[in-house]
């Protein structure tokens, strides 16, 4: 007697990867690699500000990443160069049994300019996020990054009862250490809702800037809302900003107002919205 055999569940992992490299020729940064590896992508380059500053857009064509799935993104900006990364919508990481991952290395040579400006990170119930970050600034080069991460789905209700968000961030000057930072937050852990934790907000967004800034302008800083709890620090060489937020576009509007305000004054240019954020 046959007996019927069961399909076999098939649940393909994806692994891309990208690699750019940007150099400054005369008055103008060009992208001079481009490489990618599966569904990772960037469009075409853009100069919006001017020959100065290069815009380029990542697209992750599948809009979502799953269990298994792992990308993988390297950056060099060459010297002198100006380079501002950012993503048309928001990161989906899904409900998933496995873990999915996200490496990015980046590395600026002496007076360069890496702007990494991506929109929020949305980590679903049930997920296992696990992203690693290493940023190497030689002589010079700065840097301003900043990363909005929303646990479960604040517009529809749902809560990060299950899974785990991790997140490692490293910065290094010359080698030496400037920043470093380890996370990692379970669903349903009573640190969610604690007053050391997260006090019930499911949104948290960093900014991090080198260089250092006056008293009036951090004073200018700390005016700006995130509709829940912000403030800022300024380390030797490096400008911290946190938030606290029960809504990603709250967040997301004060990761933007900081920038307004932070980016002339640090980076020497009046800041300019990709015109992908209004879309």
């Amino acid at each position: 007697m046959n007996s019927a055999i069961a399909p076999a569940l098939f649940t393909p992992a994806w692994h891309a990867e990208l690699e750019l490299a940007y150099a400054r020729q005369d008055d103008w940064t060009r992208p001079v690699t481009r490489r990618h590896s599966g569904p990772l992508r960037v469009q075409k380059h853009l100069h919006a500000e001017g020959p100065e500053v290069c815009q380029h857009i990542i697209v992750h064509p599948p809009g979502g990443i799953a269990g298994g799935d792992r990308l993988d993104i390297a950056v060099r900006v060459g010297e002198n160069a100006w380079t501002q990364l950012t993503s048309p919508g928001a990161a989906k990481w899904y409900r998933a049994p496995g873990a999915a991952f996200q490496q990015l290395d980046f590395h600026v040579e002496p007076g360069a300019t890496l702007e990494w400006l991506p929109q929020e990170t949305i980590v679903f119930s049930g997920a296992r996020a696990e992203l690693a970050t290493r940023i190497h600034l030689q002589g010079d080069a700065r840097l301003l990054y900043w990363d909005m991460v929303a646990l479960g789905r604040p517009a529809s209700t749902e809560r990060f009862a299950e899974g785990h968000f991790q997140a490692h961030l490293d910065i290094y000057r010359e080698g030496q250490p400037l920043w470093h930072e380890r996370q990692r937050l379970q669903g349903g852990d009573r640190l969610l809702d604690s007053p050391i934790g997260l006090d019930g907000h499911p949104v948290f967004a960093t900014l991090l800037i080198t260089g250092d800034i006056d008293e009036a302008l951090l004073k200018d800083c700390r005016k700006v809302s995130c509709h829940g709890r912000g403030d800022l620090t300024q380390l030797p060489g490096l400008l911290v900003a946190r938030c606290l937020s029960h809504e990603a576009l709250a967040a997301r509007a004060w990761l933007i107002e900081l920038w307004t305000l932070l980016r002339p004054a640090l980076l020497g240019r009046s800041a300019v919205p990709p015109r992908i954020w209004s879309t």
